[in-house]
């Protein structure tokens, strides 16, 4: 018995376009994302280094760009939050305790929120009793410590929990906790064929 659903964010609620942001920073001089990159966006992700150490980073591999153009093509990558996933949130919340996990950084949470307006932010947290950034735990997924943190923290049982992802990776780390889990398939589903998956 289901009591419990613990989302993504990114490609679940809110839409990515990926490419976007790697089309932006290569136009920046970008010819590939390296692995100094790849720390640079962990380290940022967990919380380990502020916004402008994480802009510094990005100017040592891009010269020749500013800390605008440089802030517009990471924030590229949030396209829409369609209105109709928030109303079926809204009416989840009436009958399941509803968690947010996202691998986020400050940046983009700040850009989220100021695109979207306090109202329609404010009005999608208050369906979560907890929401849980990356970068303010100092966790990401898939480490299965930060599924046991949102378990204890809120006295859930694994089994009577859902998890709803993107990514297999985090979803089969979750499901080895015990936890029953949704690998949503982007462009073929949407979060609000929740009912359909017969698993709750």
């Amino acid at each position: 018995m289901i009591d419990a659903i613990i989302f993504d964010f990114g490609d679940i609620f809110i839409n990515l376009d990926k490419p976007a942001t790697i089309s932006g920073l290569q136009k920046l001089g970008m010819t590939e994302w390296n692995t100094e990159l790849d720390q640079l966006n962990l380290s940022f992700e967990t919380g380990s280094i502020s916004p402008e150490d994480f802009i510094g980073g990005f100017k040592k591999q891009l010269p020749n760009a500013s800390e605008e153009e440089i802030l517009k093509a990471w924030n590229a990558i949030l396209a829409d939050f369609p209105f109709y996933r928030l109303e079926f949130l809204q009416e989840l919340a009436k009958k399941y305790r509803l968690f947010l996990l996202s691998n986020t950084d400050s940046i983009h949470i700040n850009t989220f929120e100021q695109k979207s307006g306090v109202s329609f932010y404010k009005d999608f947290y208050n369906c979560f009793e907890k929401v849980y950034f990356s970068f303010d735990i100092g966790m990401r997924k898939p480490d299965p410590k930060i599924y046991e943190f949102v378990l204890e923290e809120n006295n859930l049982i694994a089994e009577n929990t859902l998890f709803v992802d993107d990514k297999k990776e985090n979803t089969d780390s979750a499901a080895a906790l015990g936890i029953k889990v949704w690998n949503l398939q982007v462009g073929k589903e949407d979060v609000i064929d929740l009912y359909k998956k017969n698993i709750l």
